[in-house]
């Protein structure tokens, strides 16, 4: 495994198949149950409506831990991935490559103490997110630059040669 990055924050990258850790959403199917909704002006019946009960994306984002939103900009000669990761500073963060995955990883911890007299106060906070993305074409994972500024972590993929669009003429 190889960790090397000309940004502020490490990227691991391995020829080994990445093992996926997150749940794929439902958001998109409930989404489109909601248009339809909105459309016609009433409420129809949905298999993924249980009458109060959580979501199905609800039930796998587990409490501390959430996915963070991510553009994902496919240019002509690299792709850029842009991530939502407030609260996290960049030795939180684990940003690895495996077999044209992307995976972005970070979990962070905090405690605070406060004693004054007969008042005790002691928190304990933990919050963590997993998110893979498959890469839309072949990267050169030597020059992958990762940048944390104000909780946007932007990683900049340069495509391979043999993956950069090309415009051929008609003749």
């Amino acid at each position: 495994m190889a960790e090397k990055s000309a940004g502020n924050v490490p990227v691991t990258t391995s020829h080994k198949a990445a093992a996926k850790t997150t749940w794929p959403s439902l958001r998109p199917i409930t989404d489109i149950g909601k248009q339809f909704e909105d459309f016609l002006g009433q409420k129809w019946p949905s298999i993924w409506d249980w009458g109060g009960m959580p979501s199905v994306d609800d039930i796998f984002e587990f409490k501390g831990q959430r996915l963070p939103s991510l553009d994902v900009i496919n240019r002509d000669s690299e792709v850029l991935i842009r991530a939502e990761v407030p609260g996290f500073d960049k030795k939180d963060i684990n940003v690895s490559i495996s077999e044209n995955v992307l995976t972005i990883k970070g979990q962070s911890s905090s405690e605070s103490k406060e004693e004054k007299g007969d008042y005790y106060r002691h928190e304990i906070s933990s919050a963590s997110f997993a998110r893979s993305v498959t890469l839309p074409g072949n990267v050169d994972e030597s020059k992958v630059v990762a940048n944390l500024k104000n909780g946007i972590l932007e990683i900049t993929l340069p495509k391979s040669e043999t993956a950069k669009r090309r415009t051929v003429e008609v003749k």
